[in-house]
């Protein structure tokens, strides 16, 4: 070729190629550049004690209603989402594929993608980290987290041996072997297989780990039934200003949280302890009682959002979940609910924060004494140097920032749905501030606790 062709080639193969780098490099940019987590909003029925106002409902009852509020309330009718991830910790067999069905329930498009979580009482905060992740990752643009749980309801099984006969009688193949199956039927066959409120490893109840927190930690009755009232005063409070006119909506004729009450400190004294009838100080009062409920949280991108003419309450910008050994007796063996107090300070090591460094403080209360059992470690300084690895402690937190519009002794505790709650919650707080930071930190049976940022 002519020098002048050869040029001429040349321009003309870079002309095609440099198009082709520029659109792979935005791709792969595209691919590895974390987006922002939007948390838009949220929405959840009261949560009541159980075996009271919601007794014939089940959590697809409740999961269908505060899905279908949010579609509602953001007007995402017919919408396809990314994905709803969403789940229980009390389940029965035919809610395999609650997620799903609680979706196809709702006025969302039919193609919306639903999977169910579960991990303990952490499930509604993992499930919006799930959710998030595929947001920042542009796997997604837009999710709702969710979470739903009845006692009232609860999944009775048949026994194990009730269960193993039907099995072998389903298994027969001749006249003979069912005969044989059906002829070790006894009336103890009969007993149903209830929901154990303990833990499998150990055989103790949650309330009874608790009171054994309680005891290394030092924890007095007086702080637990302190820390009870207080919530449920923050949780009236908010009720009285219309801080939750927008976050809860009316479900089988309830208006508002069934469980706070406006109990004097007194009264909280005189009760007995629940757990440990000699020694113990968890109550009736500062535990969480068993509850029936649901809270779900719209999340997306930002770009999602202003698509949607959706405001942004608040992003979700860091999260950690932890795992303690709580049974081997060991070195180091854990309490039980201990998790949050190893999964915070490799939050704030990440984030590179300080314990100091938040606006708010949303610590859920499965009990009174765990939440302070939580606080004092983070204080101690032989802990965060030993168990921690750390040079100093993590400090004192700003009480007057701790769960100020309530949590869980107050509101009730509904396992998988206390997560969306507390998001919902701390998000409109930081939206209402105008800025800030929240931290979220919740224990989950099993020895485990999720935690996360929000910022805003």
């Amino acid at each position: 070729l002519h020098p002048s062709q050869w040029y001429l080639y040349a321009v003309n193969l870079g002309l095609m190629v440099v198009p082709l780098f520029t659109t792979a490099i935005v791709r792969i940019f595209a691919m590895t550049s974390i987006r922002k987590v939007a948390i838009i909003g949220g929405n959840r029925i009261p949560f009541v004690r159980s075996n009271t106002s919601y007794s014939q409902a089940s959590n697809m009852d409740m999961l269908s209603a505060t899905l279908e509020g949010v579609v509602e309330r953001f007007n995402l009718s017919g919408q396809r989402l990314g994905e709803v991830a969403a789940g229980a910790v009390m389940k029965h067999s035919r809610d395999f594929n609650l997620a799903r069905e609680a979706t196809l329930n709702s006025s969302l498009s039919l193609q919306t993608p639903a999977y169910d979580v579960q991990q303990a009482c952490g499930t509604g905060l993992e499930a919006a980290i799930l959710v998030g992740n595929k947001i920042a990752l542009g796997q997604i643009e837009s999710g709702i987290a969710a979470g739903t749980d009845t006692a009232s309801d609860a999944p009775i099984a048949l026994n194990e041996k009730y269960r193993h006969m039907i099995l072998s009688l389903n298994r027969a193949k001749t006249l003979g072997q069912r005969l044989k199956a059906l002829a070790g039927i006894r009336p103890s066959f009969m007993l149903p297989l209830l929901p154990a409120n303990a833990e499998p490893r150990t055989g103790l109840s949650m309330g009874q780990h608790c009171e054994l927190m309680v005891k290394d930690w030092g924890i007095s009755r007086e702080e637990q039934d302190q820390l009870t009232y207080n919530s449920h005063q923050n949780l009236i409070a908010a009720y009285e200003r219309g801080f939750f006119n927008d976050l809860v909506r009316p479900f089988n004729g309830v208006e508002r949280d069934g469980i706070m009450r406006d109990t004097p400190l007194e009264k909280l004294a005189k009760l007995k302890p629940a757990y440990d009838p000699i020694n113990g100080t968890l109550t009736a009062a500062n535990s969480t009682t068993l509850t029936d409920g649901a809270a779900a949280v719209l999340m997306g991108s930002e770009e999602w959002a202003q698509q949607n003419n959706l405001p942004v309450q608040a992003y979700l910008t860091h999260s950690e979940v932890a795992a303690v050994d709580f049974y081997s007796q060991g070195e180091q063996s854990e309490g039980l609910l201990m998790a949050p107090a190893y999964a915070v300070p490799r939050l704030l090591a990440r984030a590179g924060l300080t314990l100091q460094d938040f606006d708010f403080y949303e610590i859920h209360e499965a009990f009174a004494a765990q939440a302070l059992c939580t606080i004092k470690a983070w204080e101690d300084e032989t802990f965060c140097k030993d168990k921690l690895g750390l040079d100093a402690p993590l400090g004192s937190i700003d009480r007057s920032k701790l769960n100020v519009n309530g949590s869980s002794v107050a509101t009730g505790h509904p396992f998988a749905a206390t997560g969306p709650r507390i998001i919902a919650t701390l998000a409109k707080l930081l939206e209402q501030k105008g800025g800030g930071r929240g931290l979220i930190s919740i224990c989950a049976a099993g020895g485990q606790g999720v935690t996360a940022i929000l910022e805003r």
